[in-house]
């Protein structure tokens, strides 16, 4: 049978190199209605700021179905793994449709020498063919695609003593404590999916902050695997890493493993007064000191937890340092910072000397519609 996949020519020869062919396209999916009760009973709890537990579960719950599902039809059509794994949220009118998809793959060679996983399991990643090339090489053996999600609220109860403190400039600990706290909450939700897995390492973690319902939910991704060179440590606690593949298997070139993405929140409010200031300054041509000042500290703030963080997990360097910026309104603004920790360990190296080229070609895209209509659809399944 004529085989239809989502792997492109350069997945296709990496994934060639270590002994895998191409199968088909799989998916996966389901349909949620969130229902009046659970829309209540969320609703009441975004006033107290934080996670809404009952959103996390159900969105947690779909995600779930629609990746089994994916796999199971994986396992009919007889494949090894299932690569380029996505998992995707689509808004139908008061439903959720959960969705994921990836391409099944097929040992062609018997396996890789001294796989860590079972014949009969059907692993799974968020790696496409390329990425994948580069987890094999350091000698990563993928598991399973792992996620972790919390849905939060900013919170009006919470977010009391936070307005009290927005009328000084400075930090707004109350926001800082919690919104800290929930960005935590996805980075042990996906390590402990690791664990639970067998796996003793989540690679290449893809951090995504979506509006959904009147809160936001915070999902990390990545795909959990086994090391055979890594201490017995992180079986219990799982290395975590946020960096591309690609830039995995430069560091492991370099002699070091990625041991733990990291990351720091701090809140800061430009306060009543600061924020009149800027106000009045902004007719006049220059610099805003205020605002300049006021930025700098938080970014500083983040990055000092971030330091804090890998100093103690016994890091020697945090490569791939982010930082973003949110703004919450009425002069209260995030910033986030988020890098991967890594250590050097002695005699490791890729399994090749050098990076073969299709492993880093990016694709073009060959097909553009700019209907409005239709790129909006676009959009949405892309997100």
């Amino acid at each position: 049978m004529t085989i239809i996949t989502g792997l492109s020519g350069n997945e296709l020869y990496c994934l060639k190199q270590k002994g895998y062919e191409p199968g088909n396209l799989v998916i996966g999916n389901s349909v949620f209605a969130l229902g009046f009760v659970g829309g209540v009973a969320s609703g009441l709890k975004t006033l107290g700021g934080g996670e809404v537990h009952q959103l996390t579960d159900i969105i947690r719950e779909g995600r779930a179905l629609s990746y089994m599902r994916m796999v199971e039809e994986a396992r009919r059509h007889g494949g090894d793994g299932v690569t380029g794994v996505t998992s995707q949220l689509i808004f139908h009118d008061s439903n959720i449709e959960y969705l994921s998809i990836g391409s099944t793959i097929h040992r062609s060679g018997g396996g890789i020498p001294g796989e860590h996983v079972e014949s009969d399991h059907v692993f799974s990643t968020s790696a496409n063919g390329q990425e994948l090339y580069c987890q094999l090489d350091c000698g990563f053996e993928p598991v399973q695609f792992v996620f972790g999600n919390v849905a939060y609220s900013i919170g009006v109860g919470g977010g009391i003593m936070g307005s009290l403190r927005s009328l000084k400039s400075g930090e707004v600990v109350e926001y800082s404590n919690m919104l800290n706290r929930t960005r935590h909450l996805a980075l042990e939700r996906i390590s402990t999916e690791a664990r639970e897995a067998g796996a003793n390492a989540v690679l290449g973690i893809q951090t995504v902050i979506s509006p959904l319902i009147g809160v936001q939910e915070m999902l990390m991704t990545g795909t959990a695997s086994h090391n055979r060179v890594l201490p017995a440590q992180y079986k219990e606690n799982p290395v975590t890493s946020d960096l591309t593949n690609e830039e995995m298997w430069n560091v492991v070139h370099a002699g070091y493993y990625p041991i733990k993405l990291v990351l720091g929140v701090s809140v800061f409010s430009v306060g009543f007064a600061g924020g009149f200031k800027a106000m009045m300054k902004s007719f006049v041509r220059g610099e805003i000191k205020e605002l300049t000042y006021l930025i700098y500290q938080a970014r500083i703030r983040a990055l000092a937890m971030i330091q804090e963080d890998a100093q103690s997990c016994g890091a020697d360097d945090v490569v791939g340092v982010k930082t973003y910026v949110y703004d919450f309104g009425g002069g209260v603004i995030e910033l986030l910072a988020i890098g991967t920790a890594i250590k050097r360990f002695p005699n490791i190296a890729p399994l090749t000397g050098q990076l073969i080229p299709q492993a880093i070609i990016k694709d073009v895209e060959t097909f553009t519609n700019k209907t409005p209509l239709m790129a909006a659809m676009a959009q949405a399944l892309a997100d």
